[in-house]
């Protein structure tokens, strides 16, 4: 399919510091290792190493979570020192939520593809981290199709992947059109997380996807001595305080904020915060309350029962992976550069830091009316009161700005206030004064012409906002408001045109026309 692309520091939609690090600000250098590039790749694939134990926890947690699958993945190519991994990660969202998690999958799996292409001696899998401990319920429980948002109701609590998705049954109940993709996965599995990976297996296993829920003992065990650091020396927090201070002062705003313990308490039902007060560690909204040596006695029995916060999340990924990069949004690849401190101090690796494709999708309906409004799609990525005034003059029959009319008043009291200034010194705020209320008026003119031209063009421009609005949902972008359903169920090739088009070490926003 056609397929076009736009500058993503012209798409007006990614904070300062994602832009300036996808463009090598030099200021930045400092807060990471290697740039994402071939270059880059080349360098960590040289460096990483993984030990073989780790390799074969991984192995056996991943052949457990996916027994009851089919077609699986040989996972054992994972015990080879020879195989990398390339990650991201998301929450839960019920139907995938939207539709740039789906433009993560792709990216990451691209990704393996290029880098086995680049590198043939070496193996690339492409990983799903599910952000199976996550709590925030409400982020996961909606999506939008055909312009109407489902939402998923429950008094369920604690780790939304531990969550039973039986009543999602109502929201099946009320779809005009179902997906018996997702309806097998949600109605015949226990957990939202076993849910996740069957759906996520169906539709992207056959390209080498890996599905990883890291809610495991075995693999928490592994992160164990991080764990008792964070506990008894709370190193993250101060470390990261450091680094978002430096950022600050130079400018940027940063994502995210530690903790002095950076570790929930995890349970069915439960994951509240895990806070030091007199010695005594405690556990949020709960009666839980531990001395030293009875949460470290808990930690050596049931690592699974601590759960890293979005600062020690990234450390423990790569922990237990031998991953090679990180593929992430605009907000989550500045938060990853306030972390490096803290893979510097444990001696982990730091990844490559990637951001996912970008894009919006035209259909031909939106392309029919674009070619008859003769918009592009550069303009629908300017704000609405930009997009009419440039749109009104464009298809005006008459001039519709006072600029030269202004410009003649400018040159006529310039020669007033010379003839003035020969006789009186003083009269030049009064001439001054004069020239500044014509030229509000003839400014005000100019808007009140503009404004009727407007009204004669009220059929095109009510056509053009509405096209924006269907492109731009609610000003944003599609990718953030729309689901992949919008497009799968009247194109199950869907899936295949994205992993034609997107080359995930090309930097910038895809048009794609479907």
């Amino acid at each position: 399919m056609p397929c076009q692309q736009v500058e993503l520091n012209s798409v007006g939609a990614f904070p300062k510091m994602f832009l300036d690090y996808i463009s090598k600000d030099e200021k930045l250098a400092k807060f990471y290792n290697q740039y994402p590039d071939i270059q880059g790749f080349k360098e960590v694939i040289e460096s990483r190493s993984f030990s073989n134990t780790k390799r074969k926890t991984l192995v056996d947690v991943l052949k457990k979570q996916y027994q009851n699958l089919g077609n699986n993945p040989d996972f054992n190519i994972l015990l080879e020192s020879n195989t990398f991994t390339v990650t991201t990660g998301h929450q839960l969202n019920i139907f995938t939520g939207p539709l740039y998690v789906i433009y993560k999958i792709i990216t990451v799996i691209n990704l393996a593809k290029k880098l086995k292409a680049e590198f043939p001696a070496f193996n690339f899998v492409p990983i799903y981290w599910m952000a199976s401990e996550d709590h925030d319920f409400a982020e996961i429980a909606s999506f939008n199709l055909f312009g109407k948002t489902y939402q998923w109701e429950t008094t369920q609590k604690g780790a939304v992947g531990r969550m039973n998705p039986a009543e999602l049954q109502a929201i099946f109940d009320e779809m005009p059109e179902k997906s018996a993709v997702f309806e097998e996965a949600y109605l015949k599995n226990n957990t939202l997380s076993d849910a996740v990976r069957q759906y996520m297996h169906q539709l992207f296993g056959s390209e080498g996807l890996v599905c990883l829920d890291a809610d495991e003992a075995a693999l928490k065990g592994i992160f164990s001595e991080v764990i008792k650091d964070d506990l008894l020396n709370n190193t993250a927090n101060k470390i990261v305080h450091q680094t978002s201070d430096e950022l600050n002062a130079m400018g940027y705003h940063t994502q995210i904020t530690p903790r002095e313990i950076n570790f929930f308490y995890l349970q069915n039902g439960l994951r509240e915060r895990i806070v030091k007060d007199n010695n005594v560690y405690k556990v949020l909204n709960s009666e839980l309350h531990f001395t030293e040596s009875e949460i470290l006695q808990i930690l050596k029995n049931q690592p699974d029962i601590f759960s890293p916060n979005v600062v020690l999340r990234p450390l423990y990924q790569e922990t237990i992976l031998p991953n090679l990069a990180y593929i992430g949004g605009p907000s989550e690849v500045p938060y990853w550069l306030q972390l490096k401190g803290i893979f510097d101090h444990y001696g982990e690796q730091f990844p490559l830091l990637m951001p996912r494709n970008f894009a919006l999708v035209v259909n031909q309906a939106s392309q029919k009316r674009m070619d008859k409004l003769g918009v592009t799609t550069d303009e629908l990525f300017t704000d609405d009161v930009t997009l009419r005034r440039s749109f009104v003059e464009r298809n005006s029959d008459n001039s519709l700005s006072l600029a030269f009319e202004i410009d003649d008043v400018n040159e006529i009291f310039e020669r007033i206030l010379k003839k003035s200034m020969v006789i009186d010194q003083t009269m030049k705020g009064a001439v001054e004064a004069e020239k500044t209320k014509i030229i509000t008026s003839l400014e005000n003119l100019e808007k009140r012409i503009k404004k009727a031209e407007e009204r004669n063009q009220e059929t095109s421009v009510t056509q053009l906002l509405g096209l924006k609005q269907k492109l731009f949902p609610d000003g944003g972008l599609q990718e953030r408001k729309e689901n992949f359903l919008n497009f799968y169920l009247n194109d199950k090739d869907f899936i295949n045109k994205l992993l034609a088009e997107f080359d995930p070490l090309v930097y910038s926003f895809n048009i794609l026309e479907i």
